[in-house]
């Protein structure tokens, strides 16, 4: 094997990668699941494999045998790869590539998500080597490198069934020409242009002229759609049903699996071909996992044996140690009682040889001090060999007992010689099994000329076919630029890009990591999130796209209605905008709810406030409207329908979509509860809906408080992530689009040039006009009584001054419970509201006050206040929950009935604006979740201690200080309850939102209150 001088880019790619790598051994994994293991201990230790076994009470089954990330429990630090595998005895044995660090006894494990780019990384490391797949040609076409040739075939019906009657635009049929005659093409598919089908008719044409190509997508949907339609354009081949067109992977699209599984999954064909080998291999595989299992009791019981013996050795050590230092005590008492009777018979000194008997006396005096110390050690030295003999002991008996269980699962089982070369020829056998395996599927393999897969599987594998001519990458919008610069070398002779460059990103780390450096950062943004059409030139700096004869753009679009394509064209293609080739006919029933294409409600003057801008009460009460004056108008199923036909369930008529998790959580919980149970692929993110579409699409924008709207709409720009998402949002709706959005509050918080800004312009202009209230009632106090139950669960809307007789009502009625979550509590309303409590917990009902403790009030007056109220609840009965600084103002009934909003019912300063009343169990254990989750597990905030007692001492936790001023100060200093830190210029602004930092002049650094802001959440400024 020779190797070659890299060619560019590889090394800015590999650099790129390796960047991916570090970010995400960074990253906290929030995503991920972790599984929390303990009680870890070292077994076995060489170069570079570090064996440790742990207890583990809740296990993942997809982490067994898996590469996995381990890293020590509330670390920081960088995670560890590892290979994670279950005992039979429920423990998980763990080999790490590092020495964990110390101690070792709780950590966790999540699953490795940089696998993939260590593989990536090795094939561009190969890149030049003579085994390599990549064609460096081919793929520098993706980062504008080389002079491809672009053509148009003449007479494309050659190779397209039913050229002339197939319902293409001509800008479709130019896509499809060009691709057949050139080695490169960007084809440019913004949302509903048919481009799957252009993909479809170009991959037809590529096999008809005797090509054998690789069609990739970036996720297992995208794949299974296209390829579909592939199989739908090449069912009537020949050779069809023997693998001409097959899928490299697992199928996910069910239609895919049911039409057309038998002939596209390779492991389909190939146990056609051979059941009996496929059977063989099944069964030798268990038997060497049973063999394997049996191994690991001989290895514990080995273990415990040795542990035992060690035991047995250390009593016995120990039994000896006691039986001299006894002997060496009598010895010594003896001597000392030798030397008393001599001092005794010398007597008191007297006489003529007085002097001399003091002499004798004192020698005996030290000779006995001596006997006695010696004496006093062997004592010890005996009761310290008695208690080491005492332990070592129960050791032994507890050891005994598990020797003799683990000796009980060996018992019957063959020794443990006998195994290994059992597994040893088992292990053979497989091989052998599996190299014939191969084989089938190299013949299968053979017989494809089409296949499918996702781009990290091309990427990752050696060789998903014998040979590839052409390589057609869809959604290629979504791929990072290494996997695509890798995909692309995969081609022999053509390559065709499709996606639009304006919907989804790729998901990368490395431009987003804080750790790494602004240089580093940049070169992540350049090399790894960029894509294809970026990087081949086709797209200017500022997002505009640049004419260019390797590009044809779709410019009519068969999806959406279209008022609903003006207001994407006004988002995402003001440069190129969409032609709509469709009628303006809605899909769905007529209703007089939702009657206009685009529709625009207004929670603007019903805001609750709050500091959490990625949840939205008042927009979650909004959707449920929606969703339940849709059931009422007949549009979508109703609650617990269980025969709704295909074309009229929820999820063939509507999608919800919002940009944050949390808004979603909420959201799922609350149309659970609507329709009385949950719909898959009803609510989700908008990665998540990526490549579907509805008839109704209902995009909560979910922001309305918080001194931010978030990442989400950060960006601007047409290459921006907020515009690239709000496209994919929009675009999903056919027939009716419904925006729920604060308006005054995005308004207020969005930059002047935002997408998201022309949007909100574009709507006030053109949508119908909604407010809040028309679909969430306002309601006053007297009218609950006269209420129905479907009426009293609706969401409400309730003015200040009803607030406390409708609460009222509601305390009158609850049934089983009453949590009340109130920071603050002040004389007159504690003794108004603790009479009707008290009365409800003597009709059994429980009353929960969740409140701050006395002990975080400023002064010794405020603390003997607020104890004397909490001894005022507690003595009606109400039990008393103390929450660390706690800000949360809600009131939750029976687990169903939940007040959201400025509720401060034991307080002098109450309700300030409206407040919601829900009643939706699901929002109400959502609520008591996240306020459960944010508690404090550490002793309450004393304000009085934080800022200083007055004696001139600082608080325990601060670090040591120096005088203000003096020109010694370091970040990380505390100085007069000042926490310094190293902010550089670029982070200034995001360090006065985030922890409101400020700049001491006089010092020249920047600091926070060091009472308020802990050092893990200033960690990033810190050294």
């Amino acid at each position: 094997m020779t190797r070659t001088k890299q060619p560019y880019p590889v090394a800015e790619l590999l650099a790129a990668v390796r960047s991916e790598i570090q970010a995400e051994r960074r990253s906290d994994g929030q995503d991920g699941q972790k599984v929390s293991l303990s009680g870890g201990r070292l077994v076995s230790s060489s170069a570079g494999r570090f064996e440790y076994v742990f207890i583990c009470k809740k296990w993942d089954q997809a982490l067994d045998g898996a590469s996995v990330l381990v890293r020590a429990s509330r670390s920081r630090g960088l995670w560890t790869t590892a290979e994670a595998s279950r005992m039979p005895d429920g423990k998980v044995r763990l080999i790490a590539t590092e020495e964990l660090a110390k101690p070792v006894s709780n950590v966790q494990i999540r699953q490795d998500d940089t696998a993939g780019l260590v593989m990536v990384a090795e094939r561009l490391e190969s890149v030049g080597q003579d085994d390599s797949p990549v064609r460096v040609e081919s793929a520098g076409w993706m980062v504008g490198v080389g002079h491809p040739a672009v053509a148009r075939d003449a007479d494309p019906g050659r190779w397209v069934s039913n050229w002339q009657g197939l319902r293409l635009n001509p800008r479709q049929r130019l896509a499809i020409e060009q691709a057949l005659a050139s080695q490169v093409l960007f084809l440019w598919g913004p949302p509903g242009t048919g481009k799957t089908d252009v993909v479809g008719h170009i991959v037809e044409g590529c096999f008809r002229q005797g090509h054998h190509v690789l069609f990739l997508a970036p996720t297992k949907v995208a794949v299974d759609q296209a390829l579909e339609r592939m199989c739908d354009l090449l069912e009537a081949e020949d050779r069809f049903p023997e693998g001409l067109v097959q899928r490299a992977g697992d199928i996910e699209v069910p239609s895919l699996r049911d039409r057309y599984g038998a002939y596209v999954d390779p492991a389909q064909i190939t146990a056609r071909i051979s059941a009996q080998l496929d059977e063989s291999l099944t069964t030798t595989t268990d038997t060497l996992k049973n063999t394997r299992a049996a191994i690991a009791l001989h290895d514990d019981l080995a273990s415990l044996e040795q542990a035992l013996a060690s035991a047995r050795t250390t009593r016995s050590a120990a039994v000896t140690s006691k039986e001299t230092a006894e002997k060496d005590k009598l010895r010594a008492e003896a001597d000392a009682a030798r030397l008393r009777l001599k001092m005794s018979q010398l007597g008191t000194p007297s006489g003529l040889f007085a002097k001399r008997k003091e002499t004798q006396l004192a020698t005996l005096r030290g000779e006995l001090a001596q006997a006695e110390a010696a004496s006093h050690g062997a004592r010890k030295q005996a009761a310290d060999a008695e208690r080491e003999a005492e332990q070592a002991a129960a050791d032994v008996g507890e050891l005994t007992g598990r020797v003799a269980a683990a000796r009980s699962r060996v018992a019957g089982v063959a020794a443990r010689q006998v195994l290994a070369r059992r597994a040893e020829a088992l292990q053979k056998q497989i091989d052998e099994l599996d190299q014939q395996r191969r084989k089938i599927h190299d013949t299968v393999r053979s017989r494809c000329r089409v296949m499918g897969a996702t781009v990290a599987k091309a990427v990752q594998s050696r060789k998903l076919l014998d040979r590839v001519d052409v390589v057609v990458m869809d959604e290629a919008g979504m791929v990072d630029l290494p996997s695509a610069w890798l995909a692309a070398g995969l081609a022999g002779k053509r390559v065709v890009v499709a996606g639009d460059f304006r919907q989804l990103p790729a998901v990368t780390k490395g431009e987003g990591d804080q750790k790494a450096t602004e240089q580093e950062r940049a070169h992540s943004r350049q090399w790894a999130s960029r894509d294809a059409f970026h990087a081949a030139g086709l797209v200017s700096a500022s997002g505009s796209v640049r004419h260019d004869p390797r590009l044809v753009a779709l410019d009519t679009q068969y999806r959406m209605r279209e008022p609903i394509c003006d207001v994407v064209n006004v988002v995402a293609y003001p440069d190129a905008p969409l032609s709509t080739g469709r009628d303006g006919h809605s899909r769905i029933p007529f209703n007089p709810l939702v009657d206009a294409p685009v529709i625009l409600v207004d929670t603007s003057k019903h805001r609750i406030p709050g500091p959490d801008h990625k949840a939205n009460t008042v927009n979650e009460a909004v959707v449920h409207e929606l969703v339940r004056g849709l059931q009422y108008e007949g549009v979508l199923p109703g609650r617990k329908w269980e025969n709704a036909k295909t074309g009229e369930r929820a999820t063939d008529r509507l999608g919800v979509i919002a940009p944050y998790k949390a808004q979603v959580r909420a959201l799922k919980g609350s149309l659970k509860y609507r329709f009385g149970e949950e719909y898959e692929g009803l609510v989700d993110t908008i990665h998540r809906f990526q490549g579907s579409q509805r008839p109704i699409i209902v995009f909560d924008t979910a922001v309305g408080a918080g001194k931010n709207p978030g990442f989400f709409y950060q960006g601007t720009g047409l290459s921006s992530q907020t515009c690239r998402l709000l496209n994919v949002a929009l675009s999903r709706a056919q027939d009716h689009l419904i925006v729920v959005a604060d308006i005054d509050h995005l308004r207020g918080h969005l930059a002047p040039h935002s997408e998201a800004r022309l949007m909100l312009d574009h709507l006030e202009s053109h949508a119908q006009l909604i407010s809040a209230d028309q679909l969430v009632p306002t309601r006053d106090a007297a009218q609950l009584s006269a209420l129905s139950e479907e009426e009293l669960a609706r969401p409400a809307f309730f003015p200040a001054d009803e607030v406390y007789a409708a609460v009222e009502w509601d305390i009158a009625r609850a049934a089983t419970s009453i949590e009340l979550y109130c920071p603050f509590l002040d004389p007159r309303p504690v003794r108004t509201w603790s009479a009707l409590l008290g009365r409800r917990v003597a009709d059994g009902v429980k009353v929960v006050v969740h409140t701050r403790a006395a002990e975080e009030q400023r002064d010794d007056t405020a603390v003997q206040r607020h104890q004397q109220r909490i001894d005022e609840l507690r003595s009606v009965g109400c039990e008393v929950d103390f929450r660390e600084r706690m800000h949360e103002k809600v009131l939750i009934l029976d687990g169903a009935v939940l007040w959201h909003g400025s509720l401060n019912l034991l307080a002098n300063t109450g309700p300030t604006d409206l407040m919601m009343r829900f009643t939706d169990p699901a929002s109400c254990e959502r609520v008591t979740r996240v306020i459960d989750r944010a508690r404090k597990d550490r002793a309450a905030w004393n304000p009085r201690q934080a800022a200083g007692d007055g004696s001139g001492r600082e608080h325990q936790a601060a670090a040591p200080s120096t005088a203000p001023g003096d020109g010694a100060l370091s970040p990380g200093d505390v100085v007069g309850g000042r926490l310094y830190l190293q902010v550089p210029y670029a982070d200034k602004e995001e360090a006065k939102k985030k922890l409101s930092a400020r700049w001491d002049s006089k010092n020249r650094m920047w600091y926070v209150d060091a009472a308020r802001v802990s050092r893990a959440q200033a960690g990033r400024w810190l050294p």
